[in-house]
């Protein structure tokens, strides 16, 4: 037991000295490469061709040579749907700078849609600054604008800014437990006020306006600024309510802008969603009626930015081997 106590501490110092290593080449390379303006790549997968060779792999295994040839030369001879569906994820983070991909997306997806064509955006979000999913907002509205049919999928979550997003939608489907609603605003922040006059540190901040600055996290905030940061945060609800409203106009708008969410399930009842169904089992039913297109903008790392992911990667590595160790030990 000394002898493996042992070979884990060893481990863990050569672990140590190569991350060290690492780090020094990282600084170095980081230091001497130029930056370069960040540019993207967009990229259409074929779903409907994955699926058939799915399709096809499992025929050939549950099929006799003969069998799976006629099945083969069947599938050969169906007619390709001319319809097109394009799918775009969209996974939001609380700034949503994720928009700044979408927006590229939908151009691209602008640029080729013919009239019979529809969009599927898989949404995923628990929601954020409201001017980013404002933005996020207006992107899918370009869509409904060109009369292009949209589709949103939510297996996960979608509340608050994620919800705003979804409600563009013709139609908006969600797995039995998926996070719906949150139509409500929040803001929150510390003030260390009292933290800095106990140690005798003045703050002081300028302002001109009345209400340029209303609360603040140093100063020393006044039931005033308190009264109308509330009233901005009731505007903006109000605001965020009259928008879903007029994309879901069977909703009982009182109902459920409360800042509550619900289950898929529970959301159906309300109105929030039209079908309860995962976004796996919408594209089953699409992929017989149209040739469904995965399209993603990607944008491309620089050295810095690989050779960064790759240390988080091992220090990540390192820290699970220890833990592991230690628990064994």
């Amino acid at each position: 037991m000394e002898f493996l106590f042992e070979y884990g501490m060893f481990l863990a110092k050569t672990l140590t000295l190569v991350l060290a290593i690492g780090a020094v080449i990282l600084m170095i390379v980081i230091a001497t490469v130029k930056p370069k303006a960040s540019k993207g790549e967009l990229c259409f997968d074929d779903l409907s061709a994955d699926y058939q060779a799915l399709k096809a792999d499992l025929q050939q295994q549950l099929l006799d040579k003969k069998a799976f040839k006629i099945w083969q030369k069947a599938a050969n001879k169906a007619a390709t749907p001319q319809a097109k569906l394009f799918v775009i994820d969209f996974t939001g983070s609380m700034d949503a700078h994720e928009v700044d991909a979408l927006r590229e997306e939908v151009t691209a997806v602008l640029a080729v849609a013919q009239a019979d064509d529809a969009v599927l955006v898989r949404l995923e979000s628990g929601g954020g600054v409201v001017h980013g999913y404002g933005l996020g907002a207006s992107q899918l509205q370009r869509l409904r604008q060109k009369n292009i049919p949209l589709t949103v999928a939510v297996d996960k979550v979608a509340a608050s800014g994620g919800y705003m997003m979804a409600c563009i939608a013709d139609k908006i489907v969600a797995a039995p437990f998926a996070i719906v609603g949150s139509i409500g605003v929040i803001a929150q922040l510390p003030n260390f006020n009292k933290l800095l006059k106990k140690n005798h540190i003045d703050f002081e901040q300028f302002t001109a306006g009345e209400f340029k600055r209303t609360v603040t996290v140093f100063g020393e905030n006044t039931d005033k600024g308190r009264q109308k940061f509330q009233q901005e945060l009731e505007e903006t609800h109000v605001l965020f309510k009259d928008f879903v409203k007029r994309h879901r106009q069977q909703l009982e708008i009182d109902e459920v802008a409360t800042g509550e969410h619900w289950f898929g399930y529970q959301a159906l009842e309300l109105k929030l969603v039209d079908e309860l169904t995962t976004s796996d089992d919408y594209l089953l039913t699409q992929l017989s009626e149209r040739q469904v297109y995965k399209v993603q903008y990607r944008i491309r790392k620089s050295i810095a930015e690989k050779l960064g992911l790759a240390a988080a990667t091992a220090l990540k590595s390192t820290v699970q081997q220890l833990q592991q160790l230690t628990l064994w030990r």
